[in-house]
């Protein structure tokens, strides 16, 4: 409305320049017209700026609660508290109270249970796959058919398969993604080249690497086993199993599952993990990795961010197990999270166009190619982003990996859910140390997602 204002007062400006230039050869009744010209721009100018302050003046003050997972040292960390502060400075009546956190399984849980007392979040972004079923069940949030009948252009930038990615499980769309994921095994190459140790490419390699880095004082694996798991989880459970058989909830136990966990106990026998694992959280363990006191890491595409050294950091697809069934390359990813608009503040009056702008102003194609370029540019965006020039090496690692993946499978809480995923996580430790039989924990899993699908 400003540049509206200020085009007629320059228009009237110049046209009362141009009379004035006439001199003599305009008459009193051409002047008297400039001046009725000018003043009638110069109310039309004030009418509007009265306007504009009576609009902003009709908005309420907006206290708008929101949650993410860009919390911790997620490289997305920075670019999400960066929009939320931009945001709250173009719309001044708004005010954003953020809780964003690290998910880890205590985090998860607390959503939860938010959700079932009524203390959910204006705004959260969370899991669009089986992890939120919990969260879905207390139906709380809005359909994306909902929001678009009243604001057309909302997600508009988002491509068509990265929604559909985010479908969740009863087949409803709510979420609204910035960027997708792959899990792959990060290495500090300089310490494979000090050692004369070629990257690992299957088992056997990775048991080299192991014996060699724990002969010389350098950690292996970088993991905390009490933690974050998950990731040794998934690639335990698929290439043990192979593809077909990971992506399928059986009703009991397989053996090719059960081997897979039992491999926690080989490796930890083998001294492949830190001595205090079981104590230390994911932040602690990916430091020494980050500070070349260990030598690999098996990590999401986000950890790439938290890289200091690019040049000699290198991401690889997981090196496999022995007898695997999987094929090799195969690989753990996909676009599982997005931003929901809960019903508290779609209700509210003053808070659902706020709401709206939230999330629109962190799924913009501007916004997620912030994203996608606060983790080095390797991630999966789910908009069309713009290339970047001076890759390094890191992410043209990654590029590579992704490019050469040969399967792409969802993790395994996409589909037991946030409950029985935390049962397996919960006794990672105990089946390492040989305290807890990987086919009773399987089978507590799998009794208690039987249940929770009756």
């Amino acid at each position: 409305m400003k540049g509206k204002v200020l085009s007629l007062l320059l228009a009237a400006a110049m046209a009362a320049s141009l009379l004035a230039g006439c001199g003599s050869a305009k008459t009193d009744e051409g002047s008297e017209a400039a001046s009725s010209a000018e003043t009638e721009a110069a109310a039309e100018g004030e009418a509007g700026t009265e306007a504009a302050a009576e609009a902003e003046a009709g908005k309420n003050p907006v206290t708008l609660k929101t949650v993410s997972m860009f919390g911790g040292t997620d490289p997305n960390a920075g670019v999400y508290q960066a929009i939320n502060q931009e945001f709250m400075g173009e719309y001044e009546y708004i005010t954003i109270e953020d809780n964003s956190q690290s998910s880890d399984e205590d985090w998860k849980a607390s959503v939860a249970a938010d959700f079932s007392v009524g203390n959910e979040p204006d705004v959260i972004q969370y899991f669009a796959d089986a992890t939120a079923n919990t969260v879905l069940a207390t139906d709380k949030f809005v359909t994306l058919d909902e929001i678009q009948a009243e604001y057309p252009e909302y997600a508009q930038d988002t491509l068509e398969a990265a929604l559909e990615a985010v479908t969740n499980p009863d087949g409803v769309r709510r979420a609204v993604p910035t960027t997708g994921y792959w899990e792959g095994l990060f290495c500090n190459k300089d310490l494979f080249d000090e050692y004369d140790l070629e990257l690992p490419a299957d088992w056997d390699s990775l048991v080299t690497a192991i014996d060699t880095f724990k002969e010389n004082g350098i950690i292996p694996i970088a993991c905390s086993l009490n933690n974050v798991p998950h990731y040794w989880v998934e690639y335990f459970l698929l290439y043990a199993a192979g593809e077909a058989d990971y992506i399928t909830t059986p009703g009991e136990a397989p053996e090719s599952w059960v081997k897979g966990l039992e491999t926690f106990k080989t490796l930890r026998d083998m001294g492949a993990f830190p001595e205090d694992t079981d104590t230390v959280d994911n932040d602690y363990t990916g430091q020494l990795f980050i500070n070349k006191q260990a030598a690999m890491q098996l990590d999401g595409s986000w950890f790439a961010g938290s890289i200091e050294d690019t040049d000699n950091t290198v991401v690889i697809a997981f090196p496999g197990l022995e007898d695997q069934k999987a094929q090799a390359g195969a690989m753990v990813g996909g676009i599982s999270s997005g931003f929901y608009i809960t019903k508290k503040a779609w209700e509210d009056p003053d808070k659902r166009e706020a709401a709206v702008r939230f999330v629109e102003a962190h799924t913009s194609k501007e916004a997620v190619q912030r994203y996608w370029e606060a983790t080095g540019a390797i991630s999966k965006a789910a908009v069309e982003v713009d290339s970047i020039d001076g890759m390094t090496p890191l992410a043209l690692s990654a590029l590579d990996y992704t490019n050469g993946a040969t399967s792409i499978c969802a993790p395994t809480d996409s589909r037991l859910g946030q409950e029985p995923y935390a049962v397996i996580i919960s006794n990672i430790v105990k089946i390492s140390t040989g305290s807890a039989s990987a086919d009773d924990v399987l089978n507590e899993a799998l009794e208690l997602y039987a249940q929770r699908s009756e």
